[in-house]
């Protein structure tokens, strides 16, 4: 899970969020923020690094970045990266990975 301090950042699609669901971190008082890495059609959201700013995530705040199976979040936590934000994290199997993704392991998750 989501350690203290952290912010998670899901980069699905909204079309993800909507038909797939959310992970539910309400219990932990801390929110989920959504921020499309692609948009639908897989076209790169060019404006990805200013969403991330406008959470108000300081550098230096660890980042989870999840995405349904790990592989774009790898970009978007290479992107925050880059842009001085984090320690930046990928959940590796994502929210719908087979073996340890969120859905799989029993995280908490909602509807969008």
């Amino acid at each position: 899970m989501v350690k203290d301090g952290a912010l998670l950042v899901d980069v699905r699609t909204v079309g993800e969020w909507e038909q797939v669901g959310v992970p539910d971190t309400a219990e932990l008082g801390v929110p989920t923020h959504f921020i499309e890495w692609v948009h639908a059609g897989g076209v790169p959201n060019p404006q990805f690094v200013e969403q991330l700013q406008a959470t108000g995530v300081e550098p230096g705040t660890p980042i989870v970045f999840l995405c349904r199976s790990g592989q774009r979040s790898i970009g978007a936590s290479m992107a925050a990266t880059a842009a001085g934000y984090g320690p930046a994290y990928n959940i590796l199997d994502g929210f719908e990975g087979p073996a340890n993704g969120w859905v799989a392991a029993g995280l908490p998750s909602r509807r969008f």
